[in-house]
């Protein structure tokens, strides 16, 4: 490990922006990692971006980079039951009805931890309408020689079991490559249905012969997604792989552990950078898919004083 710097900017209306960069087995390193929603802003390895930026006078466009917690994706109506009484969490997708993305997408992180290649932000849930429970909440960044690995860990620091699930937001990207150039590979066997409000029908689908198969990849720019697949392929350690490929057999990998069940892929054409706007394409791990509190499916039940640490990470693969 050497040339390590580490450097912050104020930069509204993300709050403090934390810069991490190192050399790594003779690799250039660069992350950006913002205050607020502890969300991951910028990745490079020897210059070649790996997560599509945007402005830097500007919010983060359809979620960029978010830390998805206490739940990713949407709970339907923002509506659930817990020990028989009915729970009302605040509507923030208001076009579909829906609680989005958790409770700490507006949340400013507090720093653990600092150091040249790493960042621990931190943050707690306190009861709120719809999720009366206590959580403290962390997330470490750590730059690798690969790329970036992520590590979330949640404690319940209330009376009472909790119901918790994790997930992320990043758009991936390869350099200079036009995003709608490059095949997006899903090592998944079934397909999540929902319905016209995007929240699951509670049916699934085998992905084989299907236009929801990306087993083998399809090219970005002839696909429209805002879709979940389960049933993730996964190595000898439960961990699973899904990526971005370039024409030239280059790729940036998403790796999920075996706590991440779940991946989501979401397509844009109206992602707004310096430049004007651009395809993107987001590759989510989630522990649970959209609206857990009610199906279950993945949900984990944190008991008081339990503590649960997972991870998933962002390679770059030369050809």
């Amino acid at each position: 490990m050497q040339n390590q710097t580490v450097q912050h900017q104020s930069l509204a209306p993300m709050g403090e922006n934390y810069e991490l960069q190192a050399v790594l087995g003779g690799r250039r390193q660069r992350a950006v990692v913002t205050e607020i929603a502890a969300s991951l802003r910028a990745l490079e390895i020897d210059g070649i971006a790996l997560l599509q930026d945007y402005p830097a006078a500007a919010g983060p466009p359809s979620c960029a980079g978010w830390v998805l917690v206490p739940w990713p994706n949407r709970v339907a109506d923002g509506k659930w039951t817990y020990d028989g009484v009915p729970q009302q969490l605040e509507i923030t997708e208001p076009v579909n009805g829906n609680a989005l993305h958790g409770l700490l997408s507006g949340a400013a992180y507090r720093v653990a931890h600092r150091s040249a290649d790493s960042i621990t932000l931190a943050a707690d849930v306190a009861p709120a309408p719809g999720y009366p429970f206590e959580l403290a909440t962390a997330v470490h960044y750590q730059l690798a020689e690969d790329g970036l690995l992520v590590t979330h860990s949640l404690t319940n620091t209330g009376s009472r079991a909790a119901p918790v699930a994790v997930g992320a937001h990043p758009f991936l990207r390869l350099g200079a490559v036009p995003t709608e150039d490059l095949t997006l590979f899903i090592n998944a066997d079934t397909h999540i249905e929902v319905d016209e409000r995007l929240n699951p029908t509670g049916a699934t689908a085998a992905v084989r012969g299907t236009r929801h198969d990306f087993r083998a990849g399809q090219r970005v720019g002839d696909v429209t997604l805002d879709d979940a697949w389960s049933d993730v392929c996964r190595e000898p350690d439960g961990s699973s792989l899904h990526y971005l490929e370039a024409p030239d057999g280059s790729q940036v990998q998403l790796f999920m552990d075996a706590s991440f069940g779940y991946v989501q892929a979401f397509t844009t054409r109206i992602f707004p950078t310096d430049g004007g706007l651009v395809t993107a394409v987001a590759v989510e791990p989630m522990t649970a898919p959209a609206d857990a509190l009610n199906s279950g499916k993945g949900l984990r039940w944190l008991a008081p004083g339990e503590t649960w640490r997972l991870s998933w990470g962002i390679r770059y693969q030369l050809p």
